[in-house]
């Protein structure tokens, strides 16, 4: 039980570390452009398209089969689709007659609480993979748990900057982002209970989180980032995130 407790402790710190930090960086950019923003957001599908079809897609091919990977594809699509819809409707509550700024910042603020939901869906399969690699030793378990706390960086910064721009307090910023990586904790909760037991269950929990991520990715951060800047700064932002994503996965 000691041992349980000790690798979720250690999934929950690297989970929220790395999403912390990029949080502090992202309040800590001071006046950032629309340019910039659209880079950073492009940045992050960039990073997400790698994690998924180098990391999460291959990983959860070799546990299971296509069929299970498809399956668990489409419904982590599917949830996010159902939360997009129910923010959306938060947001249309409100009097959207309003000035284009306001609605812009409503557009932000949305995004940057959909890129939340995706890192947290996100970070339990992470969690999962460190549970299972402290179940195979202590060397692969610290090696994953560092390198997903590397990756959680730029997608805390990508969370940050829209809800600063949207309006949210500094402080609650940081609450939120970092609860997005309170999920690998109880990822690697479950991963050092269930690894080795249910290979089947990591599959498709890393399935579903690839499949949340592509709509994240597709839905979400490329269309804002084109809306906010169109030129080649959005297009190597993106570039630049998919070679990251590999280098780190």
């Amino acid at each position: 039980m000691e041992e349980i407790i000790k690798i979720t402790l250690i999934g929950l710190f690297f989970g929220t570390c790395g999403t912390t930090i990029g949080g502090f960086i992202g309040i800590a950019l001071k006046n950032t452009s629309n340019k910039f923003l659209s880079f950073i957001l492009s940045l992050a599908a960039g990073l997400m398209i790698s994690v998924v079809c180098f990391e999460l897609v291959p990983e959860a091919m070799k546990l299971s089969n296509i069929t299970t990977v498809l399956f668990g594809l489409i419904i982590g699509m599917i949830i996010m689709i159902f939360c997009d819809v129910e923010v959306a409707k938060i947001f249309n509550k409100k009097n959207t007659k309003k000035n284009f700024e306001v609605n812009e910042k409503k557009q932000l603020l949305k995004t940057g609480i959909i890129i939340s939901i995706g890192l947290a869906i996100h970070n339990l399969p992470e969690g999962l993979a460190i549970g299972s690699g402290f179940d195979a030793s202590m060397k692969l378990g610290y090696a994953l748990a560092l390198a997903i706390a590397l990756h959680d960086i730029p997608e805390g910064i990508s969370m940050a900057i829209p809800m600063k721009k949207g309006g949210i307090k500094t402080w609650k910023v940081i609450i939120y982002v970092a609860l997005s990586g309170v999920t690998t904790g109880v990822g690697a909760f479950i991963g050092v209970i269930v690894g080795g037991i249910s290979e089947y269950i990591i599959s498709i929990c890393l399935a579903f989180a690839a499949g949340a991520m592509l709509y994240i990715v597709s839905g979400e951060l490329m269309p804002e980032s084109n809306k906010l800047y169109r030129g080649r700064t959005t297009t190597l932002g993106n570039i630049i995130g998919i070679i990251i994503g590999i280098i780190i996965t």
